[in-house]
């Protein structure tokens, strides 16, 4: 007899009456039924737990239940009729196919396998729970990934980013600075700094328009003329000299001049935004800001609104992490639309990695101690070309990380005018 009126996630992560640990698992049923329940061997196959449909996505079924420490077994009751996930680990046994998992716990050093990763998606459970459930995973092999399953997600991803637009990429309410390039570039930086920001668009208003992006490179490169003593460049000079004298001056230092001497003008990449019938109709999908971004080789690109006869708008900046939280919202409640988001990070060929712990890589991984000198981070971030440097130890074990925007703290206090060369990381 089984009974349907349990709470699957009452004793979720606390200790029974018996002295056991149960820890909170999400299983999922993704091949739809109009009443979905699940039983295993962590119930003694005494209960049939009911599973809720996912919002949005009506074949998937899933429920939370906690665990034991163990092997385990499980079934799904699907209209009447007892069956198993075939994409899952089965095994067959008496009484026929059960899928099985094992629920262990495994060292915090070493990395996770998560062949199911909708165990610890969207559970309704408070933070301190949610700690305690990160050290047990389904202990399987590495899953593979078929190069339909790769191509179907590629595919999905790509009609998602042709069917929304960059409007989507706007926030409810915010704020978006934006600087006149008349200003010192002292100034400027000081005002990233006051903001929490990393860059912000130029305004040109004797031209009326956009015209750039002051970023913290602009302030690294800054700092390397000052250090290096490759320019004329004083700590004085930017008390003066404004943000439009500099990106003039930057183009001489990167040789980007004409024929003539004279600096190359650069047009402002950004992304169009019109309105019509008081609706946003904006002209470019997502999937055109993600190419602009990548292949032009910025962080961030503006979303102005063009408007004949008035002065453009500045609304959002557009960034790769934006359209990735756009991703993220799509796939939410349906993780298992997209299979590639099953595998590991490690077994997907994505970032930059040292040969012992990823594939071989032909680029050096960039890390520093924390004795190196300040000035060895800028030429670092700039030469390698990454937007993060790893600090360690001794033992190569990671003690922090050091961003290009960390580079505005400098900032404040004029902790420039010290000596980089002899400043610290760790200082």
């Amino acid at each position: 007899m089984f009974a349907s009126d349990m709470n699957p996630a009452r004793d979720a992560g606390r200790v029974t009456t018996a002295g056991t640990v149960l820890f909170p698992i999400q299983f999922t049923w993704p091949y739809g039924g109009r009443s979905v329940f699940l039983s295993g061997s962590f119930n003694r196959w005494t209960e049939l737990v009911p599973m809720s449909q996912v919002e949005g996505c009506p074949n998937v079924f899933q429920a939370v239940y906690a665990v034991p420490l163990g092997c385990h077994e499980y079934k799904f009751f699907v209209d009447g009729e007892w069956r198993h996930d075939e994409r899952q680990p089965h095994k067959t046994v008496e009484y026929g196919i059960v899928n099985t998992f094992d629920a262990i716990p495994i060292p915090a050093e070493v990395p996770l396998v998560h062949p199911h990763s909708e165990i610890l998606n969207n559970m309704e459970v408070d933070n301190g729970l949610m700690h305690r459930v990160s050290a047990v995973t389904l202990n399987q092999a590495m899953p593979r990934i078929s190069e339909e399953d790769v191509m179907a997600s590629r595919h999905r991803i790509a009609v998602y980013l042709q069917a929304h637009t960059a409007y989507e990429l706007l926030p409810e309410s915010g704020k978006v600075v934006a600087l006149d390039v008349a200003l010192p570039v002292k100034q400027a930086f000081h005002i990233l700094s006051e903001q929490g920001i990393p860059l912000a668009p130029l305004w040109d208003f004797r031209k009326g328009k956009f015209v750039g992006v002051i970023t913290a490179s602009d302030f690294i490169l800054i700092l390397r003329e000052l250090v290096n003593n490759r320019s004329n460049l004083t700590e004085e000079e930017l008390e003066t000299h404004s943000i439009a004298a500099w990106k003039e001056g930057k183009a001489y230092l990167k040789g980007q001049v004409d024929g003539h001497g004279r600096p190359i003008p650069k047009e402002l990449i950004y992304v169009s935004v019109q309105y019509s019938d008081l609706h946003a109709s904006p002209s470019e999908n997502l999937k055109d800001v993600a190419l602009k971004i990548l292949q032009s080789g910025v962080a961030i690109v503006p979303i102005i609104h063009l408007e004949d006869g008035l002065f453009p708008q500045l609304l959002h900046l557009a960034s790769l992490a934006g359209i990735l939280k756009c991703i993220c919202r799509y796939v939410k409640h349906c993780p298992s639309s997209l299979p590639i988001l099953q595998l590991p990070i490690y077994a997907i060929p994505l970032g930059t990695w040292v040969p012992r712990i990823g594939e071989s890589s032909s680029r050096p991984f960039a890390m520093l101690r924390l004795t190196a000198s300040l000035s060895s981070a800028l030429d670092m971030l700039v030469e390698a070309h990454v937007s993060s440097i790893p600090i360690v130890d001794d033992n190569d074990s990671l003690v922090d990380v050091y961003c290009r925007s960390d580079i505005m703290a400098l900032a404040k206090g004029r902790a420039y005018t010290h000596n980089l060369n002899e400043m610290t990381v760790h200082q």
